[in-house]
């Protein structure tokens, strides 16, 4: 594993934290009593799409420098 499969790695770790955090807001919200989902959950969720796909490309390129 080169530096491409550290950084991978490292926003795995972060999109964990990402996830962790929107579950929060969520839990947040149903201890409210809000029935609708939060916009803050909502962009979390996005971010760590945004991480994870960033994640997989930089797995690829670990994997296949020419890619």
């Amino acid at each position: 594993m080169n530096a491409y499969g550290d950084i991978a790695g490292r926003l795995r770790e972060i999109a964990g934290e990402l996830d962790d955090a929107a579950f929060d807001v969520l839990n947040r919200a149903v201890a409210d009593g809000e029935t609708l989902r939060p916009v803050e959950d909502k962009t979390l969720t996005q971010a760590r799409r945004a991480v994870e796909k960033a994640a997989t490309l930089l797995e690829k390129l670990d994997e296949d420098p020419s890619a």
